[in-house]
């Protein structure tokens, strides 16, 4: 059967009979896992082992949003701790060289965990250039408010992923760091002129347009357009593609979100017409599943050929020693992080 173009989550620890009989018949590209999914590694690696087993394919995409600091769905004690990414943008302030270090070392360790329970895709790292009276929604999770420091510190990150053998995806481009509300809970609208856009908030995601992967902001550009960049026609491809110039996949950000309109078949069917190359459905809520995959292309053409590109860094990572780079990491961050 064809796979088609939508990642979904699930809702427990375990698939159930009914997941697994969606995965098999309806095909989505691959599993999103957060919190409620992961308890011991041998869990974990048992659910995505049952998932590939369901789809038929051994290589089919894992992926999870492990960031650090709030976003981060392995925790301890079971997976080692993460800070945020606002800790290395502070290490910046006093250490350049440092921070890259620490924010490539942050990504090579991280990008271990993940590889050794089978996890191909890492959604991270976060780009979005922060300003004061932001939403906290992104808050900490950027590594601050200066374009060429959330440049620096999130091609290193980038980096240390691929070095792991796990594909980065950017996000949220082109850019949230001025929504002062949550996307999760209502829709944000940036009112700010092109121009400026271009040179702070967008200028991270031009700097990293040759990455294979980046997520999408469920937030208006009035500049550009008055619906949000996921299902935005002339915001994809005026402004991602084309000012921008990422010709990378394009995922939408989880199609649940209270930022979009409709049900979820409308929603995922605005997110395809727009120029989204895969719609991420991360709630495990099978009703809602099944309208996205009812509307869910199957993965051909350029979007295929983006997958493929993606998940060519998703292959055997670089030799590393983790125990000294966990030492070096955690001597780099000093008294600026405790871990937890």
């Amino acid at each position: 059967m064809a796979v088609k173009a939508f990642i979904s989550g699930c809702a427990g620890t375990a698939l159930d009979a009914g997941e697994r009989a969606f995965f098999a018949e309806e095909q989505p590209l691959g599993l999103i896992l957060f919190k409620r999914n992961c308890e011991t590694r041998d869990q974990v690696r048992a659910l995505i082992s049952d998932f590939r087993g369901a789809v038929g394919r051994a290589d089919a995409p894992v992926m999870i949003d492990q960031e650090g600091g709030r976003v981060r769905r392995l925790r301890p004690p079971e997976w080692p701790a993460y800070p945020s990414a606002r800790v290395h943008g502070d290490l910046a302030v006093r250490d350049s060289a440092a921070a890259v270090r620490a924010a490539w070392l942050h990504g090579r360790l991280m990008g271990a965990d993940l590889a050794d329970l089978g996890i191909t895709i890492d959604c991270a790292p976060v780009l979005d250039v922060i300003v004061p009276g932001a939403s906290e929604a992104i808050g900490d999770r950027s590594f601050g408010g200066d374009p060429t420091t959330v440049t620096l510190l999130g091609r290193a990150m980038a980096d240390g992923l691929a070095a792991a053998g796990v594909a980065p995806v950017i996000k949220h481009i082109p850019g949230q760091g001025r929504a002062v509300v949550d996307s999760h809970d209502t829709l944000p609208v940036v009112d700010t002129d092109l121009d400026t856009l271009m040179a702070t908030d967008f200028a991270p995601f031009v700097a990293l347009a040759d990455l294979p992967a980046a997520m999408t902001s469920h937030t208006v550009f009035s500049a550009v357009d008055a619906r949000p960049a996921t299902t935005s026609p002339t915001l994809i491809r005026d402004i991602i593609r084309e000012r921008i110039g990422f010709d990378g996949l394009l995922f939408s950000d989880d199609v649940s979100m209270n930022a979009l309109a409709g049900n979820h078949a409308e929603r995922g069917k605005a997110i395809f017409d727009a120029g989204c190359d895969i719609v991420l459905h991360c709630s495990g809520l099978m009703d809602d599943m099944r309208q996205i995959a009812g509307v869910a292309p199957a993965l051909a053409g350029k979007a295929a050929v983006r997958v493929e590109r993606m998940l060519a860094l998703a292959g055997t990572p670089e030799p590393f020693d983790r125990a000294a780079g966990r030492e070096e990491f955690l001597a780099l961050l000093g008294d600026g992080w405790v871990g937890s």
